[in-house]
């Protein structure tokens, strides 16, 4: 199995609250269920994975099923209907769904393992891409967003995807995440295709590819320096009256806290940044912590740079960020259409699914 991975996408949304009413729920596992079983014969269930890791495809597809399309909610409701959709036919599609939204998120290692078990295959690569998707997302780019849904997606032949949503209670917006396990073997270097967003603004992003010399001095810190060493460097830091940014401060940050956790990165000598991030303990703080030295005591500075680069809110329609490719638009319209006109549902349930798809378009 390959733990390679890149994330393919993100978007952001405005957050909503409240719950889709069970008669809604129903109709969208049905129809999601059907589409999907129509995708994995025709194309397999490597397409079905590259499909649910473009945003703007996933994005049409909730609308096909009949929410919001642009709630933040359509992240959480769609992988809840594809996952109970499919209940029954893991094993017939090849294709399998862990984790979800709040507490079930945090099930998915053990799924991924059930799965693995009952597969008779190692699921390990499989657990460890869908911890590190969310280290990346959590610790190594913070961008404001908190991870509180994670849905992964596997086959028995271990390619993946993830989509997974932040969110941000200061601008009230979510801002979801989408992984392919297909395209590249780095984690912690570029690993996007295209990102979604409607707020933009800066990130500590120590993921992008200006970071890279971050990432070296930052592992090294870690690795080679005595925990003491780091803490007084922080003290000292803490002290000076440095030009506040926004993801490089210390404010919330107590260096003494953090000891026990640059000890275990001491014990292990990561040899690289990746290895520095699966770390049990190594958090947004740690890094936060670790870039601010690497920029005033090594002057390397981290990159700011928020990733987002493409707003469903405006639909690129006047070109900012960029313009809508259009190719790439109506392929996944088209698509769709296909896929709802072969689904197994009543004529009401297609034409309804048509209206919403031609509304969207």
């Amino acid at each position: 199995m390959s733990s390679s991975g890149q994330r393919t996408g993100i978007a952001n949304l405005p957050l909503h609250y409240g719950k889709v009413p069970p008669w809604l729920f129903g109709r969208m596992c049905q129809l999601a269920r059907e589409i999907t079983i129509v995708t994995v014969s025709e194309f397999g269930t490597e397409e079905m994975l590259r499909r649910l890791s473009d945003p703007f495809w996933f994005q049409a597809f909730g609308c096909v099923l009949g929410y919001d399309w642009h709630s933040s909610g359509v992240t959480t409701t769609v992988c809840g209907a594809i996952k109970e959709g499919m209940r029954g036919l893991e094993r017939e599609l090849g294709l399998f769904v862990a984790g979800g939204k709040g507490r079930t998120s945090r099930k998915t290692p053990a799924e991924i393992e059930n799965t693995g078990h009952l597969l008779k295959v190692n699921p390990s690569p499989l657990v460890y891409a869908s911890r590190m998707s969310a280290k990346v997302n959590n610790s190594a780019l913070q961008d404001g967003y908190q991870l509180y849904h994670h849905s992964f997606f596997f086959t028995k032949d271990g390619s993946w995807a993830v989509i997974q949503q932040g969110m941000n209670e200061a601008n009230r917006y979510a801002r979801r995440y989408h992984w392919l396990g297909e395209k590249v073997s780095d984690f912690v270097c570029e690993p996007e295709a295209a990102i979604c967003s409607q707020a933009k603004g800066e990130a500590l992003n120590l993921v992008a590819l200006e970071s890279a010399k971050v990432r070296e001095v930052i592992a090294q810190v870690a690795a080679e320096e005595k925990p003491d060493k780091i803490v007084s460097q922080l003290n000292r830091l803490k002290t000076l009256n440095l030009p506040r940014r926004a993801y490089i401060s210390l404010e919330d940050i107590h260096p003494d806290r953090l000891s026990k956790i640059f000890l275990t990165a001491y014990e292990h000598k990561p040899e690289n940044f990746e290895s520095l991030l699966a770390l049990e303990g190594v958090g947004p703080k740690t890094l936060r912590a670790l870039s601010l030295i690497s920029e005033l005591v090594y002057e390397t500075p981290v990159s700011l740079r928020d990733p987002a680069s493409y707003s469903f809110a405006h639909g690129g329609k006047d070109g900012y960020p960029y313009p809508v490719d259009r190719k790439t638009y109506d392929s996944s319209i088209q698509f769709l259409a296909q896929a709802v006109e072969k689904a197994k549902i009543g004529n009401r349930e297609k034409l309804e699914a048509f209206r919403r798809l031609r509304a969207w378009q």
